[in-house]
């Protein structure tokens, strides 16, 4: 069986896997690791209005009683609002200014301001106070080095962590328009069983439940879907005409546009006991 380190070696070298070859991003003057931050926002919404499935139901299981909560790579706040009815305060940290602004505003409506971490997981950690319940949702697959963000998560939770992550690599939904588009055979792994030995591997005794998140309304139209799915592709605005033909080829449903990144996926609801010594 794999040791600690040779699990998170594998992590670090399936994620960077996924890095796009040099010679396509230089074709295009737009990143393609877009952050739709419309998106983030209306899920977030939708999140906070009619909250469900089995990552809520931890977190909220563990603010009884009510208790503080950290959000770690919170975005516009769809893990964080939808448990502010329970919440005693609330620290968000993410490394998009515009992602936080939007989550302080829908806190401050909802009553609990959140404080604001501006940076990355785990550098910023030393400047984050620990938190009754944390929670990091579908940001694991961006932490090359899992075990000192993992770590940082764990010693920041006085009674729990929860984390969600898609049970796939989150863009693994983009990788036939990848070969369609550039020929290009783009990766799978890691998935969220890796994530699974790796806290396990840790001592950590992770629980976990599969499940599928519903889908939604995630766009405002089928452009700005064709828009975002064009720039993550690498492709220029000329080609947002093939690019459109290739989502409705593939079944996407013009009406009601959804993320391709993560919305409708199979998820996996992470939870273990924190060990946070402050009090």
């Amino acid at each position: 069986m794999p040791d600690l380190t040779e699990l998170a070696d594998r992590w670090q070298a399936d994620l960077a896997a996924w890095a796009i070859p040099e010679h396509i991003t230089a074709s295009v003057s737009e990143s393609p690791w877009v952050l739709p931050r419309q998106v983030f926002a209306r899920r977030a919404d939708r999140l906070a209005g009619g909250p469900s499935g089995p990552s809520y139901e931890r977190e909220w299981a563990a603010l009884d009683p009510p208790g503080s909560v950290l959000d770690v790579g919170a975005g516009a706040g769809a893990a964080c609002l939808p448990l502010l009815r329970r919440a005693t305060a609330l620290t968000a940290v993410d490394t998009d200014p515009g992602m936080l602004e939007l989550l302080s505003q829908r806190a401050t409506a909802m009553g609990i301001p959140a404080s604001q971490v501006l940076g990355r997981w785990p550098e910023v950690a030393a400047a984050t106070r620990p938190a009754d319940v944390v929670t990091c949702h579908h940001v694991l697959y961006n932490a090359p080095e899992p075990v000192p963000f993992v770590a940082e998560l764990t010693s920041h939770a006085r009674r729990r962590v929860v984390v969600e992550a898609t049970a796939e690599h989150p863009l693994t939904t983009l990788n036939p328009f990848w070969l369609r588009f550039h020929g290009l055979q783009r990766p799978t792994a890691p998935t969220a069983a890796d994530l699974l030995e790796i806290l396990t591997a840790m001592g950590l005794r992770p629980r976990a439940e599969r499940w599928t998140r519903p889908g939604g309304p995630d766009y405002a139209s089928f452009d700005e879907l064709v828009d975002v799915t064009r720039r993550r592709l690498c492709l220029p605005p000329e080609r947002a005409g093939d690019v459109a033909g290739a989502l409705t080829e593939s079944g996407i449903d013009s009406e009601n546009p959804a993320d391709l990144g993560s919305s409708g996926r199979e998820v996996v609801t992470i939870w273990w006991e924190g060990n946070s010594p402050e009090i």
